[in-house]
């Protein structure tokens, strides 16, 4: 059934002689359901004539501004004709140019003057057949996708003044029509392109799939058309660091919201001026979702530090625990970069024992994403095979909310320690026996000196739950600690020019420094255990 009525046939012809394409005609006449949009483009400009043949055969619409202007429905066909015979003329088809953008070859066909040829040639299988192929090249896994489009901003600026000429037009008649009539450009191209990926690829699209095709289109041809509006509302189009442009899509709707009408009919012309090419597709980019991978690790060496540790731009220690864990999930996964976090850090020379501490690796545009349970278990033995420095396990898929939890009341949980003490003065197993009946001792922690050039200077109150103790010698014992999470162990030992106090020299009335220091176990019941 065609979907436009009598009530509409004024709108319809008053466009089609002014340069405008059916879809955009069905736009403008509030035609919101689907069917008539994914018509190949030469049915529905025949349509469209017969629903026009009862008025004279040469349309004529008199503007005073623009000069009068005749369009034969014949050239129409005429120039629709090169769509319909892209799979058979070469010159005709839609194709990659130098710079690698995607443009038309077809001189014959009348660009229409709201989309730039979006609703024509960029909706046509030829166009969508050029991005499937891009897509499927990619390298990327993935079920099923997302499609986003970035149309000119111009394009915004072309729809106001044909709105402007159609509510003056049905203005005549007692009519009306809101900018909200007007079924928005980029519905109408999803309405029409969205069942033709679909079927080309093989898989629903879904918005709130991972995986995104997004294509970019301009058209320099008509890319001043934008730019009286600055003139006029300069507040709506500031400088912005991550936008190449002040002419932004945000910003041309705000100034055109802001604008009198009488202003805009003043500068832009009603109805706008029939461009000579179509669009260009600057970029068809595809991109996949992070995908998030959580585990534990044991750290065995005392010469590894968490992070690449660099100063000066000079590399320290040839590796680093992020870097053993995450270069094997970089190759697996196939993915551009990572980001490493963890539920605290340990220094260069402390090792991490115990049930390990939670980590979790944001993977950056992965190309690889399903893995079975299996393969992980079989990326962690690969990955404890590849160094005697660091173990990992309940290495799993997790999902970006998921790490919330090894965040979550961080300096409420508590870590565990055991230390080897030196004191400068000799000691006997009575002299520290007094350590294991303190209790929840309260301890206030100036910003560390070796931290200091990373970390703000404040003072940390923090709790030490419990100490136990075991003598070694007259100038050694073991102490171990049950701590608040963010207590500063070796500062607690030694002092730091008494920066910690109290401290275990302090409170033993020596000069105490630490040699060796373990983490027993991180209190972070997260992620969950797995069975080996």
């Amino acid at each position: 059934m065609f979907p436009l009525t009598e009530e509409n046939k004024h709108v319809a012809q008053l466009l089609l002689s002014t340069g405008t394409c059916p879809r955009c005609i069905y736009r403008f006449c509030g035609v919101d359901f689907h069917a008539p949009y994914k018509l190949p483009y030469k049915e529905l400009l025949n349509e469209l004539q017969k629903f026009l043949e009862t008025e004279k055969d040469e349309l004529i619409l008199e503007v005073p501004n623009p000069p009068p202007k005749k369009i034969r429905l014949q050239e129409l066909e005429d120039g629709i004709d090169g769509i319909d015979n892209l799979s058979q003329n070469g010159e005709g088809k839609v194709s990659v140019i130098e710079d690698g953008s995607i443009a038309s070859k077809n001189s014959n066909l009348n660009v229409c003057n709201v989309c730039l040829g979006i609703l024509q040639e960029f909706c046509e299988k030829e166009f969508i057949k050029k991005v499937c192929q891009k897509v499927e090249a990619s390298g990327f896994e993935f079920t099923n996708l997302v499609f986003s489009v970035s149309f000119p901003p111009q394009l915004s600026v072309r729809e106001h003044a044909a709105w402007l000429l159609v509510k003056q037009e049905m203005g005549k008649q007692s009519l009306s029509l809101g900018r909200n009539d007007i079924v928005q450009l980029k519905e109408a191209y999803k309405w029409i392109t969205h069942p033709l990926f679909s079927e080309e690829l093989g898989v629903p699209i879904d918005g709130k799939s991972l995986f995104e095709v997004s294509v970019v289109f301009a058209h320099p041809e008509t890319v001043e058309d934008c730019h009286f509006l600055r003139a006029i509302c300069p507040d709506c189009f500031k400088p912005a660091k991550n936008k190449q442009s002040v002419f932004t899509r945000m910003a041309v709707m705000k100034a055109l919201n802001k604008i009198k009408e009488e202003d805009f009919c003043k500068q832009f012309p009603c109805p706008p001026n029939s461009p000579k090419a179509v669009c260009t597709v600057l970029e068809i980019e595809c991109a996949h979702g992070a995908v998030f991978v959580a585990g534990r690790y044991n750290k065995y060496s005392r010469n590894l530090p968490q992070t690449p540790w660099i100063i000066d731009g000079e590399r320290k220690l040839e590796s680093s625990v992020e870097e053993l864990i995450s270069d094997h999930l970089l190759a697996v996964f196939k993915a551009e970069s990572f980001n490493f976090s963890s539920s605290g850090r340990e220094d260069v020379d402390v090792r991490t024992l115990g049930n390990g501490r939670p980590f979790a690796i944001e993977l950056v545009n992965p190309h690889r994403v399903h893995f079975t349970s299996q393969e992980i278990k079989e990326l962690q033995q690969k990955i404890n095979n590849s160094s005697n420095k660091i173990q990992v396990r309940d290495l799993q898929l997790v999902t970006r909310e998921a790490i919330g939890h090894m965040k979550e009341g961080e300096e409420e949980k508590t870590k565990s320690y055991s230390a080897l003490i030196w004191t400068n003065k000799a000691i006997q197993k009575k002299d520290i026996e007094f350590l294991n009946g303190i209790k929840d001792l309260k301890i206030d922690q100036k910003t560390p000196l070796r931290v200091l050039h990373r970390r703000p200077l404040a003072v940390r109150t923090r709790i030490i739950h419990s100490m136990e103790t075991c003598y070694v010698d007259e100038h050694h014992f073991h102490l171990y600690l049950k701590t608040q999470a963010g207590t500063y162990i070796k500062e607690f030992v030694h002092g730091d020019f008494g920066r910690t106090k109290p401290n275990i020299g302090s409170l033993m009335n020596v000069t105490a420094d630490i040699l060796e220091l373990d983490v027993e176990s991180v209190d972070v019941d997260w992620p969950p255990a797995l069975d080996d």
